[in-house]
């Protein structure tokens, strides 16, 4: 077994077989208030999905087929596919009250609900209205979803970081460090001290020697 699968097997939560999902990572706090030790919830039974039934990922964009957001257009933002779960961003949402203190009520704010896989639509690009894809392979080999409505492919979305930044689409600054100055070596090994460096560039000429000293 190769190493960085026993750190990922290590590093990944055990969590117990009746464990229930939900809109919080599993490591977190709000997780564990809702899964507390000793205390079994109510099974959530969801209909298994293979791989190929899965044709949306996060960043793509969907329509809304039921619900009072139906008919509108939204990106996936998050996806749990334990619950087949997707959210969408600013859609789908319920108001409610965090950070409540004695009297304080807390602050009023809004949180987009999960939506089931079956309750949305791919949107097709070509004429943004909703379709069902299909996996299919092109000459080269390659994995896509094609449009059965259109026929046209539909590309899957760009990696995003947390922080929104698309790697392939990230121009440099006038202030970014370039891969080149990062991979250009500087530094010169030597066998002084920094001190000793200091003093070289700066012209300093030392001749004095410290004391000789010994250790007991």
């Amino acid at each position: 077994m190769r190493l960085t699968m026993l750190l990922a097997m290590t590093a990944k939560p055990k969590l117990p077989p009746d464990y229930r999902y939900g809109m919080n990572r599993p490591w977190t706090t709000a997780a564990k208030k809702r899964n507390p030790p000793g205390i079994k919830r109510r099974k959530v039974f969801v209909e298994p999905l293979s791989e190929d039934d899965w044709k949306v990922f996060r960043g793509d964009t969907v329509e809304i087929l039921i619900g009072k957001d139906k008919g509108k257009q939204g990106k996936i933002v998050q996806i749990i596919e334990a619950r087949n779960w997707v959210v969408l961003g600013g859609l789908n949402t319920h108001y409610r009250y965090i950070g409540k203190v004695g009297d304080y009520r807390g602050t009023y704010i809004a949180s987009e609900a999960p939506l089931l896989l079956n309750q949305i639509s791919l949107v097709d690009p070509a004429d943004r209205k909703p379709t069902e894809v299909e996996w299919r392979y092109t000459e080269e080999g390659e994995k896509v979803r094609v449009s059965t409505r259109t026929g046209r492919i539909i590309p899957k979305p760009l990696f995003q970081r947390v922080d929104g930044i698309i790697p392939e689409q990230w121009k440099d600054g006038p202030k970014d460090t370039s891969v080149d100055d990062t991979i250009e070596k500087t530094y010169k090994p030597s066998l002084k001290t920094f001190e000793e460096e200091i003093m070289e560039k700066m012209g300093i000429v030392e001749t004095r020697r410290p004391k000789k000293s010994f250790w007991y």
